[in-house]
C-alpha cells in the first residue's frame, strides 16, 4: 500500500524555496538527470529517494503536501539531499501543479496515491477519483515533458480481486481485479488502483509514453518517515495486546527496501514492460508472530489463530527474471521492529 499523499509548486531545495515558475539552482541541473517522485515523505517513496541519491547521478525532485514540515525532515537529512534534492509542494489533482515539478525530468515514479484510513463515506471522491484523475495528470505532465519512462506504483489490490481466476493458480501479471466485484464489495482501494493501473496503459497506448507498472504485495520493513503508515499498521498491531485471536491467513511481504530497488531496476533496464508483481513466497500469520516472539519475546502477541480458507499468493517471477532479489523476512520483521523501536512506538 502506497500513503496518502496529495502532495501546490515552489521549489524547495533542502532548505531554499523558489515560486512557481524559477530557474532551477544551477548546481542541481548540472549534477545529473533529474527525475520525480511523487508522495516523495511517503514510506515507500522515502526508501527510494534515498536509493536515488545514493546512486550519485540523479537530481531528484519529490512532490509533498508541505516541503517545510517536520514531516519532511527525514529527506533533508539524506546524504546528498542539500546538492540533489528539490520538495516541491504540488497538488496532484491540478495539472498545471504536476506540469511544473515533472518539466524537464528524465523519469518519473508515480508513488502517491490515496488510501483511505477507513471505510470511505464517498469513495468516487475520496479514493476512486483523486486516484485516476491523480494519475492521469501525471501522465500527461510526463507526455508533455517527454519523460524517457514513467513507473507507476499500483498495488496487489488491482489483482488479487478476482472471483474467476482459477483456484490454486498464483496470481500473476495477467490477473486484473474485477471491477464490478470490488464494487459490491465496496473495495473501493481496490478499485481505485485498479481503475488508476488501467489508465495508465491506456493512456500509454493513446500516446506511446513508456509506461511500466509495479504491483507490490504487502509492503513491511523499516521506517523512515515519523508516522506508521497503514501496511505498517498490519504488522504493528501484533504487538498492541489487545487481540487474543487472529485470523491465520497467508500473507505475502515484501520489504520497502526491495521495493526501492525493484522500482529502480523497472526504471533503469530498458527491457522492462508490461506490470510487474512484487512480492515473496507467503508465510502464515503464525509463523511471522512466531519468528516475531523469537526476536522479541516480552510482548502480548495473539496467542490463538482461527484458520482461514482464504489463499493469495503472488507469482513474481517476471520480476526475478530482470534480476531482482529480496531478503530472508526475519530481516524485514526485524527492521520494521527495530524501528517501531527507534521513534518510540514500542518500548
Amino acid at each position: 500500500m502506497a500513503d496518502t499523499t496529495w502532495p501546490l509548486c515552489s521549489f524547495s531545495g533542502s532548505v531554499a524555496t523558489q515560486g512557481q515558475g524559477a530557474t532551477k539552482p544551477r548546481a542541481m541541473e548540472a549534477a545529473g538527470k533529474s527525475v520525480c517522485v511523487t508522495g516523495a515523505g511517503g514510506f515507500i517513496a522515502s526508501w527510494l529517494v534515498k536509493l536515488l541519491l545514493s546512486r550519485g547521478q540523479y537530481v531528484v525532485r519529490g512532490t509533498v503536501r508541505d516541503p517545510g514540515a517536520s514531516k519532511n525532515a527525514h529527506l533533508k537529512a539524506l546524504e546528498g539531499a542539500g546538492e540533489r534534492l528539490q520538495l516541491l509542494k504540488t497538488d496532484l489533482l491540478d495539472y498545471n501543479s504536476v506540469s511544473s515539478a515533472i518539466a524537464g525530468c528524465e523519469g518519473v515514479f508515480h508513488v502517491a496515491s490515496p488510501v483511505p484510513s477507513s471505510r470511505s463515506s464517498n469513495p468516487e471522491v475520496e479514493v476512486i477519483g483523486p486516484a485516476v484523475t491523480g494519475t492521469t495528470n501525471v501522465l500527461k505532465a510526463c507526455y508533455e515533458a517527454k519523460v524517457r519512462r514513467v513507473v507507476v506504483v499500483s498495488s496487489v489490490a488491482a489483482v488479487l480481486s478476482n472471483p474467476n481466476w482459477p483456484k490454486g493458480k498464483p496470481f500473476d501479471e495477467d490477473c486484473w481485479s474485477d471491477e464490478e466485484y470490488c464494487k459490491k464489495n465496496e473495495d473501493w482501494y481496490y478499485l481505485s488502483k485498479t481503475l488508476a493501473e488501467r489508465e495508465a496503459f491506456a493512456y500509454a497506448a493513446k500516446t506511446g509514453l513508456d509506461v511500466v507498472t509495479f504491483c507490490p504485495a504487502l509492503v513491511l520493513g523499516p521506517l523512515m518517515q515519523p508516522t506508521i503508515n497503514s501496511s505498517s499498521k498490519i504488522l504493528f498491531n501484533y504487538f498492541k495486546g489487545d487481540r487474543e485471536t487472529v485470523e491465520n491467513r497467508l500473507r505475502n511481504i515484501v520489504d520497502v527496501r526491495d521495493v526501492a530497488d525493484a522500482l529502480l531496476l523497472l526504471y533503469e533496464k530498458p527491457e522492462a514492460s508490461g506490470r510487474y508483481i512484487c512480492s515473496s513466497p507467503p508465510i502464515k500469520v503464525s509463523d511471522m508472530i512466531n519468528i516475531l516472539k523469537n526476536l522479541y519475546p516480552t510482548y502480548p502477541y495473539p496467542k490463538n489463530f482461527e484458520e482461514v480458507e482464504e489463499v493469495s499468493v503472488y507469482s513474481f517471477e517476471k520480476l526475478q527474471k530482470l534480476g531482482w532479489t529480496f531478503r530472508p523476512v526475519e530481516e524485514t520483521l526485524r527492521g520494521s521492529v527495530e524501528s517501531y523501536k527507534a521513534f518510540g512506538f514500542l518500548n
